[in-house]
């Protein structure tokens, strides 16, 4: 798939998402959640790209939160491209970044902590974020999280959760006053990865020592064998979380 190509699909993707629950309205003030990963940078970006061509305006304020393992340039990445930080990346692209220096993931993963360290690492970064968009003034919270994300934590809430549920592109809190907007929630992982390789972002890496041992990592597998033996697999797991036959489900 050409550089074009796959940036239209994964504009037609964001712009149904965007359209179908309203994601963005005139004036709002956006905190974009900027992890340094290919789905936040690739977020940003069209976020950022859109605004001159369509016929209301908004603004963005990128939030990093370090839990406590910085990001690292990946020096290997082939293109020897030189090493930068997310900060000065973003100062090159002219977003407003605000980065949060915090011990969540080095707490997460101490023995001061029994819970399991993704969960309450990303729920004390999830706080905080929320925090932070209501010190600048923003009425929402835009995060990257993709079709693939939605579709593995369906399957991680009802393997260690024991209940239906997943993410939603759409989520208002506090009686409608801040709301989570996910506008990569039509787009494939895939199609993210290669836009994110056609516009050549830096290659980030998280040094958290669970980052490719989660219990999400073991879902993406999971899946990852099902889609191989029937591809329209992924796409029906998708439509079927809002087909959904209550009477067929045990009370």
């Amino acid at each position: 798939m050409s550089g074009g190509h796959t940036y239209k699909t994964l504009n037609r993707a964001v712009g149904k998402a965007l359209h179908h629950y309203n994601m963005i309205s005139d004036g709002d003030r956006i905190a974009v959640g900027l992890s340094g990963g290919k789905d936040s940078l690739t977020l940003m970006w069209i976020l950022n790209e859109r605004l001159p061509r369509i016929p209301i305006s908004y603004e963005l304020f990128a939030i990093h939160i370090d839990s406590g393992f910085p990001l690292v340039t990946d020096a290997d990445s082939g293109n020897k491209r030189k090493s930068v930080s997310l900060e000065s990346y973003s100062e090159k692209m002219g977003y407003h970044i605000r980065t949060e220096h915090t011990d969540y993931g080095v707490l997460a993963h101490s023995s001061e902590n029994r819970e399991n360290p993704c969960f309450l690492c990303s729920r004390l970064r999830r706080k905080r974020l929320f925090e932070i968009a209501d010190e600048l003034g923003c009425n929402k919270l835009a995060l990257g999280h993709h079709k693939d994300d939605i579709i593995e934590t369906l399957f991680l809430n009802m393997c260690y959760a024991g209940e239906i549920s997943t993410m939603v592109p759409y989520q208002s809190f506090f009686e409608d006053k801040f709301t989570i907007i996910r506008p990569l929630a039509f787009a494939d992982e895939a199609v993210i990865r290669r836009f994110a390789r056609t516009r050549n972002f830096p290659n980030f890496v998280n040094t958290c020592p669970s980052a490719n041992v989660s219990k999400r990592q073991e879902i993406k597998m999971l899946l990852k064998q099902l889609y191989r033996s029937n591809k329209k697999i992924r796409g029906n797991i998708f439509r079927a979380m809002s087909h959904v036959k209550p009477e067929y489900l045990l009370k």
